[in-house]
């Protein structure tokens, strides 16, 4: 069993690897499974899965690849606010290591839900 990167502690297969690929491929059934998959992706450098699940309103046209010995060290999500059905936000810290030296991003991401589908709209650093 591989480990999932969101640090679940359960396998990746059964839980950001089934949005990542296969049938269920984007389509997290709320924002923190969302926001989760996300941060696997980033440890996964899964560029285009989190392309195809930023709103299309702040998509940037391409994502640079990871800096050459970034190391993903691990997930807290903090606070999940569902604002109304298809409107949520996810406060997060996740830590990385590069060159040496520990990095630490606390974002407050808003998410919102159309025609079914969660995607990552922006967020506040905090």
């Amino acid at each position: 069993m591989t480990a999932c990167p969101c640090g679940s502690a359960r396998a990746y297969e059964a839980c950001c690897g089934r949005w990542h690929s296969g049938p269920q491929q984007g389509q997290a059934p709320d924002a923190e499974a969302l926001m989760r998959s996300r941060y696997s992706a980033y440890v996964l450098d899964l560029r285009s899965y989190l392309l195809d699940t930023w709103h299309e309103s702040t998509r940037p046209a391409a994502l640079d690849p990871p800096e050459p010995g970034l190391r993903w060290l691990g997930l807290e999500v903090r606070e999940v606010r569902q604002q109304d059905a298809d409107h949520a936000t996810v406060l997060f810290v996740a830590r990385s290591k590069l060159g040496g030296r520990a990095h630490r991003l606390q974002e407050k991401s808003r998410f919102v839900r159309e025609a079914g589908r969660w995607s990552y709209v922006d967020g506040d650093v905090a």
